[in-house]
């Protein structure tokens, strides 16, 4: 908890997807600005700009890191069909037995007096 001006403030740790982050970076070494620069202007610090390129910059041609940066993007691919293809299977079955409620409810309850009113 930081304390400013005789007033209680909370700071919340700011959280970033995958997308921002390689975005990010991406910026950083397209521009010719200096991380200092491209972090203020994203309202991050420097420090996260050089933690991200170690994770997220693309690999120079050639070499050991050229090589494996391939392998993960298709790692990643192949998990996120996985995924679409569990949601797609979970969704199927949720129709189905959506369906199957929808005939039950609509079929007619054996006492019934086929619209005869008394």
């Amino acid at each position: 908890m930081i304390k400013a001006n005789n007033q209680n403030t909370v700071k919340t740790r700011q959280k970033f997807d995958q997308t921002f982050k390689l975005e990010a970076v991406n910026n950083w070494l397209t521009s010719g600005k200096s991380a200092s620069v491209v972090a203020v202007e994203l309202g991050i610090l420097p420090n996260r700009l050089y933690a991200w390129r170690l994770r997220f910059a693309p690999a120079d041609a050639g070499g050991k890191a050229a090589a494996g940066a391939k392998p993960s993007s298709a790692a990643e691919l192949q998990t996120q069909l996985e995924a679409a293809h569990r949601e797609i299977r979970h969704l199927t079955e949720q129709r189905d037995i959506l369906k199957k409620t929808l005939g039950i409810l609509s079929e007619p309850s054996p006492n019934a007096m086929n619209g005869f009113t008394r």
